[in-house]
């Protein structure tokens, strides 16, 4: 069973929110679930600082033994920091999906548009 923690929010495409300490600062990963189906992690390819993504649009991807993926983002935003440990250990998306192996750490355009992801017993439903 995948581990899906009640505080993130997640979108249908298997990518996840978690808040920062910051307002508006959220950290942006692929859950457990997908790190599961796609396997061992070999390589990540992430976006440069300073770059804004609208909802969905493609901001990378991830490479794994069974296959290579789009890394989608959840919610408009403009990247502010990307796990750079993840450039050494893509790994850690494996063993740590929702600590440390994060992607990116995003400021969101609108936090209401929170409101179109999916709660962790959605995301559940969703994935059953």
């Amino acid at each position: 069973m995948s581990d899906i923690p009640s505080d993130l929010l997640y979108t249908e495409e298997h990518e996840y929110l978690r808040p920062s300490s910051e307002e508006g600062i959220f950290f942006v990963g692929i859950t457990d679930y997908a790190q599961g189906e796609l396997g061992d992690v070999v390589y990540i390819e992430l976006p440069d600082t300073g770059i804004s993504f609208s909802k969905m649009e493609v901001f990378g991807t991830i490479e794994a033994v069974k296959a290579v993926s789009d890394l989608y983002n959840p919610i408009s935003g403009e990247v502010i920091e990307i796990n750079i440990a993840l450039d050494d250990d893509p790994s850690l998306v494996n063993s740590d999906p929702y600590g440390e192996g994060w992607m990116i750490k995003l400021r969101v355009d609108d936090e209401g548009d929170l409101d179109a992801l999916l709660d962790a017993d959605r995301y559940e439903d969703h994935i059953s």
